[in-house]
């Protein structure tokens, strides 16, 4: 798939996702065979770009080519400044956010809740495609609810914009995250613009996967919360659609390497205190993968070291400390 200037290395993309996305996640998916990974969340406020949380959020220090960087507001101007800053600090595509559904986005009238005002929709896409002189792209839902379904009317006007690719979560924003996702919506979103199509929701598995590309006619798909814990499903997922054979799931010393790996770059990008308080959750996430005792997953999730955080998830794979480093 080719998004602007850039061919994709696959059609398998890591989806944006607040406070998961980060820089350490991004660089372990892709090296685990996403073909592109979206960075999180970022305001159009570029007054708040000095804060921690923005400088760590616009940190792409190693990331793979191409760099994208996903903005949210709902004032044009805004989002068209947010979009040249970015490109000048180097961000090679910029993605639209208009599909959070999270109260405290759609409160301000970004994310989804901007899928209610199409002619608001038709302005922000116009300042940010002429803003900048990298391909824009842009995330959406089906629509606001079930009653007003306007994925398709955004999809052509994202086109005469000049929205280079589309990312479609088959659900709408009164959906959130229940149900599940509506792939006939996306196949004829799909089917009515002539720019890439991304399909989003749902995709746990290779063969879903395939599924998913087959009936939506999709050009890409997006997977977001199946890879928390599980980051390997993207080579996987590529494998599959690649030959038709499913991969073995990895074995334990590949598990422990990569959570090991994982743990060590949000340390060294968060720094010990932030960075063990962040790796709990993603813990939380592989331990869904690992059997493991209830009192090893209690003490991992409510230490505050980072040497015996990383020596417990060694405890959990047995008694090959040393190895276990190497291999991170």
């Amino acid at each position: 798939m080719r998004i602007g200037p850039y061919l994709l290395r696959n059609s398998v993309m890591l989806a944006p996702m607040a406070g998961v996305t980060d820089r350490p996640f991004r660089q372990l998916c892709v090296r685990l065979g996403a073909g592109l990974a979206v960075s999180e969340m970022l305001t159009a406020q570029v007054a708040l770009y000095d804060s921690l949380k923005s400088r760590r959020r616009r940190d792409h220090e190693g990331e793979a080519e191409p760099r994208i960087v996903q903005i949210a507001g709902g004032d044009a101007r805004m989002l068209a400044e947010a979009a040249r800053r970015n490109a000048d600090e180097g961000a090679q595509i910029i993605d639209i956010n208009m599909g959070c559904p999270a109260k405290k986005v759609c409160n301000k009238a970004a994310g989804s809740a901007l899928l209610q005002d199409e002619a608001l929709v038709e302005q922000i896409l116009d300042a940010v495609v002429n803003a900048v002189n990298v391909p824009v792209t842009l995330k959406i839902r089906t629509g606001w609810d079930r009653e007003h379904k306007n994925g398709m009317r955004i999809a052509q006007i994202a086109e005469r914009a000049g929205i280079c690719a589309l990312a479609v979560h088959g659900r709408t924003r009164a959906d959130l995250y229940g149900g599940e996702a509506e792939y006939e919506t996306i196949r004829a979103i799909k089917a009515a613009v002539n720019i890439p199509v991304i399909a989003n929701g749902d995709v746990h598995s290779p063969e879903k996967a395939r599924a998913v590309l087959v009936h939506t006619g999709a050009d890409a798909i997006m997977i977001g919360r199946a890879a928390q814990g599980r980051p390997w499903i993207f080579r996987e997922v590529v494998h599959f659609l690649a030959t038709g054979s499913k991969l073995p799931p990895p074995e334990a010393d590949e598990i422990a390497a990569i959570m090991l790996a994982h743990l060590d770059n949000l340390y060294a990008f968060y720094g010990e205190f932030t960075g063990v308080r962040m790796a709990r959750k993603h813990i939380g996430w592989y331990l869904k993968t690992v059997p493991h005792p209830v009192v090893l997953r209690e003490q991992l999730l409510r230490v505050e070291s980072a040497r015996v955080q990383r020596a417990l998830v060694c405890d959990l794979f047995g008694d090959n400390n040393n190895e276990l480093e190497l291999a991170a």
